[in-house]
């Protein structure tokens, strides 16, 4: 029978193998291993872990690596089904309600004293340390579900993207007369390809560089969007939209309405990136407290990405009123200039490609962590192999990590080919993650750790909050399902082109 002891006593063995292992790595590069008071050391730690080197600038990143994504692309859409009152309140409220929550997550991240208390490294650790029970099995599943979706809507966009190129091309090398029909199975194949390699890079704060270039890249088509948009705008000499979004005409009344609820998860998907804080927060050194330096990160991000979306949503159902398309870089056709839109296209490629192993790396953390407890003994799960890189530290490969991620990106890779619905997925997605993990658990956990008293103004508050976006979140996913289903009845499995 598997008891927690028996837990405790294997963690126990690794942290100290772990610890060993790290102490002759610093004799071998020179390191000095002189410890100082508190237990900690000048290499390592309070919790006996590689001193963190993460700043409100890296965490900053990588919230906007994961944030600013392919969502942005879909604000435009977005925005026109609910038109110019409704779409930018909806987002101002996402945003405020994003940093809000976000601020009580990441109180959450040491127990007890929020400088010197234990350390939670994931999402589940502190779930676990504050609401235990049922609640950390069903954070799990939601968020590890919520990352396997993103994997899968990240590839669908990076396949879209690529295809923009070829179609691009290919217009202007017929000059119009080629209708240029391509497969989307190749591309979403060779972006695989390159996350299995890109998968093998082993902890969190290792994606630095990534998520840097990654960000870049998000600025860069997002600009472009934007700077498209507003020629649009000059070229059509009006601005197009209305107040009350897409008209009766355009579309059915049943499917405003739920184009409408779909409109909401795509925004709640724009700002999802509560799934990935707690372990963003575990890159940051203190002090300051790392409560203190999320707080900061998360204000300069969510300030950003807002103007960004409100900006890209405005300009783009400005350009294209009702007709506002669900990508916004594929609404401006393939004419002049088309090598513009090339290297937007191509910046969504390469910051998706950094934005997947963002997501990605909590659930691979976990799988190998789990793996590694059940199966303390075994070479192929916890033996590292060091591969010699010139000029470089060698490599550390480990089996069990190249197989279970490769494996893993394989597995998104086949259904991205099966659903390849953008838009739907993305609103779907949004649903599926913004309740549990954006506002239930962080107002929970934020409740349990306060001690508010049951009924006291405060705690009604804060309910009230959550069960608003919990209805948000029942009508978004509503509204994404009944946009699926549509899709499905024209729909032939691993035959899609565009």
């Amino acid at each position: 029978m598997w008891s927690q002891s028996d837990e405790k006593s294997i963690v126990g063995r690794q942290r100290i193998r772990a610890f060993n292992n790290r102490m002759g790595e610093n004799q071998a590069f020179g390191i000095s291993n002189d410890v100082v008071p508190q237990g900690g050391s000048k290499c390592f730690d309070d919790d006996g872990r590689l001193k963190r080197t993460g700043t409100v600038w890296t965490a900053s990143a990588h919230i906007i690596t994961a944030v600013i994504g392919s969502g942005v692309l879909s604000l435009a859409w977005a925005t026109a089904q609910l038109g110019w009152v409704a779409g930018p309140a909806v987002m101002f409220l996402f945003s405020l309600v994003t940093y809000y929550t976000s601020v009580l997550l990441s109180a959450c991240y040491r127990s007890g004293d929020p400088v010197s208390g234990k350390r939670n490294y994931t999402y589940m650790d502190a779930v676990q340390a504050n609401l235990g029970g049922w609640n950390v099995k069903l954070c799990g599943v939601v968020q590890y579900a919520n990352i396997v979706g993103v994997a899968i809507g990240y590839t669908i966009a990076s396949a879209i993207s690529m295809m923009a190129i070829k179609r691009s091309n290919c217009f202007h090398a017929s000059g119009g007369k080629d209708p240029c029909q391509i497969n989307s199975n190749p591309y979403m194949i060779g972006f695989g390809i390159v996350e299995i390699i890109f998968s093998q890079i082993k902890d969190f704060d290792q994606l630095w560089w990534l998520s840097i270039v990654a960000s870049v890249m998000s600025f860069t088509y997002s600009t472009i969007g934007l700077g498209l948009g507003v020629a649009q705008i000059a070229a059509n000499g009006k601005i197009g939209g209305s107040l009350t979004g897409i008209s009766i005409g355009t579309v059915t009344q049943t499917q405003k309405v739920w184009r409408s609820f779909q409109a909401l998860g795509d925004i709640a998907f724009a700002y999802s990136y509560s799934i990935i804080l707690i372990e963003i927060q575990d890159t940051v050194k203190s002090p300051p407290s790392e409560a203190k330096t999320m707080k900061k990160a998360t204000l300069v991000s969510v300030s950003v990405t807002t103007l960004f979306y409100m900006l890209c949503g405005a300009a783009g159902y400005a350009a294209f009123g009702d007709m506002a398309p669900g990508n916004l870089l594929t609404g401006f056709g393939f004419y002049n200039p088309y090598w513009l839109l090339d290297i937007a296209n191509a910046a969504i490629v390469i910051h998706l490609v950094g934005a997947y192993q963002v997501y990605c790396q909590p659930l691979f953390a976990f799988v190998e962590k789990y793996a590694a407890e059940k199966s303390p003994d075994s070479e192929f799960i916890t033996k590292d192999i060091d591969v010699p890189i010139p000029g470089f530290r060698p490599y550390k490969l480990n089996l069990f990590r190249l197989v279970w991620r490769t494996a893993f990106v394989i597995t998104t890779t086949v259904i991205s080919m099966l659903l390849p619905f953008f838009n739907d997925v993305v609103g779907f997605l949004g649903a599926l993650g913004f309740w549990p993990l954006t506002v239930y658990y962080p107002v929970e956990m934020y409740i349990a750790q306060k001690k508010i008293p049951k009924w006291s103004s405060r705690w009604l508050c804060l309910q009230t909050l959550s069960f608003a976006c919990l209805m948000i979140s029942i009508a978004a996913a509503a509204g994404s399902v009944a946009g699926v289903v549509l899709d499905l009845k024209s729909y032939k499995p691993f035959k899609t082109s565009f």
